[in-house]
């Protein structure tokens, strides 16, 4: 699978040539839509036109390494073509994630989990905690920032939690800014599963149907805050070495 880098904003105004509305009347759009001004509500196509904010069609072609990733755009029969420059991924190792050391696993729909974000983001928090568990409370997610905590609570049940299985209780905070960062991938998906690994890694997998009946995932990883207990534990390695 060939990996590449690209300047995301060039990129982003390369897709935006054929657009039909100028830059003030996107931005316009843009306050006045619900999809983008709350949380609550979902989009119904991932790739509908109200979506992407333009018609037309899109075409990417990368046909070997170190070569540029041509993008072709196409409306109305009026084709344009732009070469962008690619780089060396920085980072091209995915965060390793143990599927076979699975603490917990549960499949929801991802519009809760939507919801759940929306009744912690007014506490402008830094952390979100996650909390897997055999017993009540079975999901928590939780947070606090300067105007407060609050917390989310979710039951075992089938209408709610379509699957539900916990090895042994499973406790980790991330960045809570990073998590909300997949709110996108919330609003279009159908499910999502959570995972959460014997080192903590926390995987946010979605289901997006598609028209025509296919299905995509998209697959969000999620690296925990150092706990305490971690800290003790390599002072204690690093005095006996």
């Amino acid at each position: 699978m060939p990996q590449f880098q690209m300047n995301l904003s060039a990129f982003l105004e390369a897709l935006q040539i054929f657009g039909a509305t100028d830059v003030a009347a996107r931005a316009a759009k843009t306050d006045a839509d619900p999809y983008r001004s709350n949380l609550r509500n979902y989009r119904p196509d991932a790739f509908s036109h109200q979506t992407l904010g333009m018609p037309g069609t899109c075409c990417l072609i990368y046909e070997e390494a170190g070569s540029p990733l041509t993008v072709i755009l196409e409306e109305s029969g009026v084709k344009t073509q732009c070469n962008m420059i690619t780089y060396t991924p920085e980072s091209p190792d995915d965060i390793p994630f143990d599927r076979a050391d699975l603490n917990f696993k549960i499949i929801m729909q991802a519009r809760w989990l939507l919801d759940s974000l929306s009744e912690l983001a007014p506490m402008s928090p830094a952390r979100i905690t996650v909390s897997a568990s055999q017993n009540a409370p079975y999901l928590k997610l939780s947070s606090s920032g300067a105007v407060g905590s609050a917390s989310v609570e979710f039951s075992n049940g089938r209408d709610l939690l379509e699957t539900f299985s916990v090895a042994e209780p499973w406790i980790q905070s991330f960045k809570f800014d990073l998590v909300k960062s997949a709110s996108e991938a919330m609003r279009i998906a159908s499910k999502v599963s959570f995972r959460g690994d014997g080192q903590g890694v926390l995987s946010l997998q979605f289901m997006v149907e598609m028209e025509g009946g296919t299905v995509s995932f998209l697959d969000f990883r999620f690296v925990p805050y150092i706990t305490q207990e971690d800290e003790e534990t390599e002072s204690e390695s690093g005095e006996e070495g």
